[in-house]
């Protein structure tokens, strides 16, 4: 056949590049390459048929395995040693191929055409082997008669032998004797062209192919001495042509055995040539009788060259055998890959090696001193196990570490277990056909001896008309399961990414390998997984590992990430992004990884530019995709899906706090809801809580499934929230829908994503408070309100009964553990009610874009002295739903503008001023002042300034008992907490025309002035000083109206000195025209002097007198100076005596202060009070006076 009809492409186009390859390396080893070119002029030439491969065997196999495969017929292609012996002796001898080296054609040299030339390069392994053969003959051999002239007048020598006698050579007689007795020439691979005189052939050099060449002539000139002799004739030249087989096996193997023989069948080549060349330089005719009457020298040279022909070719056979069998590996491994897929080892294997890279062994070893892997590993039987953790925990790198160490401890073990292992993906390598189809390679791979069963089985199944056994899954599970359990090893199985095969495959590898474990002793299966409800399911029974977050491994992960990616950084850089990294991980080793390669791809090497980037923390592009990637594989298509799996996911990026399964469910329920749901049990109908979960999954974190009510449903790392609240909507194909706001330029433009997202559990948490049943039952029972009023935690046989107070010390759990508890679903709420009536302020407050929610929602929530009211402010009081109540919650004292002005954003404040009607029945008589107490004793202050100015609420706030709530308040906060008030006092600045026009400015002055609100008094006075009509009504000098006819009113610095503010006195009098209240006298007559000696304080009378002297003589309607009631006064001595001497002192400087008539009646009332020590200091201050 030509080489040009051969298949390009296909197992024998390989087959044949692989053959040639070791044609090649043969051929350019020798460094001795000659050729023997046919003359152009000769009517015919000869070359040997070299590249075979020896033995029929190795035909017929091949040609079997490719009549069972179907394929391409190989006898094109010759594998023996000789023709097929049915085949006619043309079959190998006609045509024309082309001698080629190319690795695609296999050379096929047949006897060439007139004026074709054929160059024959001979092997190295000839070469060496005939030097050497040489070599050990030694002086035996006359190295001249091997030369090509030499050789060319044998030629000419056997030519003329005889010829005169017969007109036929000798030569040519052999040849047709040896026809005679039917010794088949033809089929030999002979050097020589039979049909061709000797002297036609050109002169060779001295090779080892112009010795066989010579041997060959020799041996058919000289067969016809004896029929016997002939007969062993025929046998050596048939031997001669295997010596061509040991080119292609010698240089595949590299064998010694055949290089020992073939110097031991070239040296009995080379004794009968040279036997051969003696007879012919002796005896040059009767060439025949020569022969027979020789000893037998020739005989037994062609007898020991025999026996040596015959070892070489039981060798040759054998390395023959061996190519057979590789041969048949070679179609295995062929038909193999191609029904299983050639390339899924190699995948599963890039994989694994690029997990290996990423690998912190420190961080995945706590792995193997978990109980549950010491015991899977150490026990005699069939085990499992299971790793379990969240997204992005590095499940793949930890179950990649396993792979590696079961790896190192097998080879200590006997015998010696197999390893298979295979990581799913989110691909076609986690559907079951994919799976089994990687294994039964992996275990093909590992145990060769069963390809040729697997080959024997996917044939068998093909007969029985399955025409693709590789493409059904179920066929492939049979047979690995039936291979396993015939394994006479133990085998380690180690699968990962269970969660990333749909649900058919999973259920068709889990079924298969407990099948497995039931029957096989010897089997350790490990598989990985998220932990999902319907995988614990199915892995029920089976020991787990969870995978949690720790710290310490964050931060070696982060540490071997930032060396190997981000090695060229200065070591502090690096420190600084391994703590930062390490802290904000949460177990997350994927976001570590993308984050790093987020740092190398900006090219982020300066301190300040990394600290910057690790403040932001931007989130890396690959993990928002991933995560994207995920929503549309959990969601799918379906608008409806999506819609569910969406709205799971904004309530958990929104919640605030922990949500129970049933609470999720209970919420995706009411989100999703039509707008005519409106009762608890309509929503209970449409809540699917494992099908919520089965949609979200890989964005929560481990979840018990067995507890419903827990509260521990949370995205599973920082980086989920991120992308909900940024992200999610692109994810998300009905949000282009989102209803746009005005814009400034008069565009539109959505609003943020965080404000809608608020929006939407806010309206889901109001939603549910307003369904009907909650305004229709009372939260707790007549059983339970009892309950409540019962002292909780006590212990009737125990005397020490007093309640404990909660402190900070405990957590409000551990306080509240062994306390009675309810559960308001009993009472028909459902299961959202706890943590809508908890939590809905929260979302309240967040509330601050558009499109605002409908506030006559939160007037019906919130509406006065409802039941709705009292269940949802109860249940608030109690978040953990335990009947003793953690803080009071009195909802008698609320409706809709407290809980707005408390709880609400200020855009819906704003909004409810300017819209609700707060004289309807919704809201309490006296809302606007409620709302501000509420205010001041909870909320934001700067919400005052929005009811005292609002709409609604103004004409009921603008008022002196509006500044009363205020001042009190902080004098209250002033002595219990710190908190800024200016927000509150600021008002002030704004209200000057009103405290003109309505005249309560001098009231506020006074008011505050009696609670020593300096910042009051201090933006009155700043204000006065840029106006004279408000400085007028404040310094105003009229008497005021008393409050009681017990209680006697003073102007602001009277009421600053009763109540003891020295600081307050001290910042009034340097103020400009306080003359008028520092005089002032009031009902009583009393001044301000006669006012400070009711407290003695002397720090006020040192400030009151030096700028009031003419007050010191002057008295009360009972007649009393100051310095008389200051004697009388019960305050300590100390005070008495230091106030005295304020007031004497000045006398002594002012006459006008105290007269000398003052002073003895003031010494004659000590004295009659024996006052020894008074009436010392007066007497002494007497005499001073006097002396003066």
């Amino acid at each position: 056949m030509s080489s040009t009809s051969l298949p390009q492409e296909g197992f024998r186009f390989k087959l044949r590049r692989r053959l040639n390859l070791f044609r090649q390396r043969s051929d350019n080893s020798s460094p001795d390459t000659s050729s023997i070119a046919t003359s152009p002029n000769s009517p015919s030439t000869h070359a040997p048929s070299t590249r075979h491969t020896s033995s029929a065997a190795s035909s017929e196999t091949a040609t079997a395995l490719d009549q069972a495969g179907k394929s391409t017929n190989l006898t094109a292609i010759p594998v023996g040693g000789s023709a097929p012996q049915n085949g006619s002796p043309s079959a190998t001898a006609s045509g024309t191929a082309v001698a080629s080296t190319s690795a695609s054609t296999i050379e096929v040299v047949p006897t060439p055409e007139p004026g074709i030339e054929v160059a024959v390069a001979p092997s190295d392994l000839w070469s060496k082997a005939y030097r050497e053969a040489v070599q050990n003959m030694g002086q035996d051999v006359d190295v001249a008669i091997l030369k090509g002239e030499n050789i060319a007048q044998l030629f000419k020598e056997l030519e003329g032998v005889d010829k005169d006698a017969t007109d036929e050579s000798v030569f040519l007689r052999g040849v047709r004797y040896l026809h005679s007795i039917q010794v088949p020439l033809e089929r030999f691979k002979l050097a020589l062209d039979l049909t061709a005189p000797l002297t036609a052939l050109e002169p060779t050099t001295s090779t080892v192919f112009g010795v066989i060449r010579g041997v060959t002539a020799v041996a058919i000139s000289i067969s016809t001495a004896d029929l016997d002799f002939a007969k062993k004739i025929g046998e050596m030249l048939e031997q001669i042509s295997y010596i061509d087989d040991c080119d292609t096996l010698g240089q595949r193997e590299n064998r010694a055995d055949i290089h020992r023989a073939l110097v031991s069948v070239y040296q009995k080549l080379l004794e009968f040539y040279v036997s051969a060349y003696e007879f012919l330089s002796k005896r040059r005719t009767r060439l025949v009788l020569a022969v027979i009457s020789d000893t037998g020298t020739l005989p037994d040279i062609v007898k020991d060259f025999l026996k040596q022909a015959e070892h070489l070719r039981s060798i040759v056979e054998k390395a023959t055998l061996d190519i057979v069998q590789d041969i048949k590996a070679m179609l295995y491994d062929e038909k193999i890959s191609q029904w299983l897929g050639h390339d899924k080892l190699s995948q599963q294997s890039l994989h694994h090696t690029s997990l290996q890279s990423l690998r912190a062994n420190l961080a995945c070893e706590f792995l193997l001193e978990k109980p549950e892997f010491k015991n899977w590993y150490r026990a005699s039987d069939s085990q499992q196990l299971a790793i379990l953790g969240d997204t992005g925990s590095g499940k793949s790198i930890m179950m990649g570490f396993l792979i590696d160490q079961l790896s190192r401890r097998r080879y200590h073990q006997l015998p010696r277990p197999m390893i298979l292992y295979h990581y799913c993906q989110n691909d076609e390598t986690g559907q079951a056909l994919y799976i089994f189809s990687s294994l039964i390679l992996s275990l093909l791979q590992q145990c060769e001896g069963l390809k040729k069963t697997f080959f024997d089985w996917y044939k068998q199944d093909l007969l029985t008309g399955n025409f693709e056994p590789s493409t059904n899954a179920h066929k492939l599970v049979g047979f690995f399961q039936r291979t396993v359990e015939e394994l006479d090893r133990p085998l380690f199985l180690v699968v990962d990414g269970l969660d990333e095969c749909d649900t058919g495959s999973r259920n068709v590898l889990l079924e298969s390998l407990q099948g497995l474990s039931q029957k096989t002793s010897g089997l350790k299966v490990v598989l990985s997984s998220r932990p999902w409800s319907e995988i614990l399911n199915q892995l029920d029974g089976i020991p787990k590992i969870y995978v949690g977050a720790d710290p310490e491994r964050d931060r070696i992960i982060a540490e071997k990430t930032v060396e190997t990616k981000l090695a060229h950084l200065a070591a502090d850089i690096k420190q600084l992004v391994v703590e930062r990294l390490s802290s904000f991980a949460q177990g997350s080793a994927i976001w570590t990884k993308m984050t790093v390669e987020a740092i190398a791809t900006q090219k982020i090497m300066a301190r300040g530019r990394m600290k910057k980037f690790l403040d932001n923390m931007p989130q890396p592009r690959e993990l928002s995709e991933l995560y994207a990637s995920l929503f549309i594989r959990c969601a799918g298509e379906e608008p409806e899906a999506q819609n569910m799996a969406a709205t799971a996911l904004e309530i958990l990026g929104t919640a605030r706090r922990r949500l129970s399964i049933l609470e999720l469910a209970w919420a995706v329920a009411l989100g999703t809801a039509d707008p005519d749901v409106t009762t608890v049990a309509e929503v209970a109908e449409l809540v699917d809580d494992q099908g919520v979960m089965a949609l979200i999954q890989p964005f929560v974190a481990s979840i018990d499934f067995n507890d419903l009510k827990k509260h521990q449903v949370i995205v599973v790392h920082q980086s989920v929230k991120e992308f909900i609240l940024n992200e999610l909507s692109l994810s998300r194909p009905g949000l282009q829908n989102v209803e746009k706001l005005p814009t400034a330029g008069g565009k539109t433009a959505a609003p943020p994503i965080a404000s809608r997202l608020e929006n939407n559990i806010f309206n889901i948490c109001v939603r549910y408070l307003l369904l009907d049943e909650i305004n229709h039952v009372p939260l707790f029972s007549d059983e339970q309100i009892a309950i409540e009023e019962l002292p909780q935690d006590v212990d009737l046989f125990n005397d020490d009964n007093d309640a404990a107070a909660y402190t900070t010390d405990c957590s409000w759990e551990d306080w509240e553990e062994g306390m009675i508890r309810y559960d308001p679903a009993d009472r028909g709420f459902g299961e959202l009610f706890v943590y809508a009536s908890c939590h809905w302020i929260n979302h309240f407050r967040s509330v601050t874009a558009g499109p605002l929610p409908d506030l006559r929602s939160v007037e019906k929530l919130c509406q006065a002295n409802s039941t709705r009211l009292h269940n949802w402010t109860s249940q608030n009081s109690r978040p953990d739903c335990v009947v003793q109540a953690r803080f009071e919650f009195d909802g008698s004292l609320y409706d809709p503008l407290s809980i707005t002005s408390l709880y609400g954003s200020e855009v819906l404040l704003l909004k409810m001023l300017e819209t609700s009607e707060f004289e309807s029945h919704k809201f309490l008589s006296n809302t606007a002042m409620l709302a501000a107490d509420q205010v001041l004793q909870w909320g934001d202050l700067c919400r005052l300034r929005m009811l005292f100015f609002g709409r609604g609420t103004g004409r009921h706030l603008q008022n002196l008992d509006f500044f009363r709530r205020i001042i009190d308040s902080w004098r209250f906060s002033k002595q219990n907490y710190s908190q800024d008030w200016d927000a509150a006092f600021g008002i002030i600045n704004d209200i000057p025309d009103i405290l003109i026009r309505e005249g309560w400015g001098n009231e506020l002055l006074c008011l505050a002035a009696s609670r020593g609100c300096l910042p009051v008094i201090e933006r009155l006075m700043r204000i006065a000083q840029q106006n004279i009509d408000l400085r007028q009504e404040l310094l105003r000098g009229p008497q005021r109206q008393p409050r009681s006819l017990t209680h006697q009113v003073h102007q602001s610095i009277g009421e600053a000195v009763l109540a003891g503010h020295v600081d307050v006195v001290e910042y009034l009098l340097e103020q400009e025209g306080i003359e008028t209240h520092l005089h002032h006298r009031n009902a009583n007559g009393e001044n301000v002097l006669h006012l400070a000696s009711m407290q003695c304080n002397p720090a006020m009378f040192w400030a009151l007198a030096p700028r009031f002297p003419d007050g010191i003589s002057q008295r009360d309607c009972q007649g009393k100076t100051a310095l008389m009631r200051v004697v009388e006064n019960s305050s300590t001595l100390q005070n008495r005596i230091e106030s005295a001497q304020a007031l004497l002192s000045l006398s002594t400087t002012d006459q006008s202060a105290l007269s000398t008539k003052d002073q003895q009646e003031v010494l004659q009332m000590t004295k009659r009070m024996h006052d020894e020590v008074m009436c010392n200091l007066l007497t002494e201050f007497s005499q001073v006076s006097l002396n003066g």
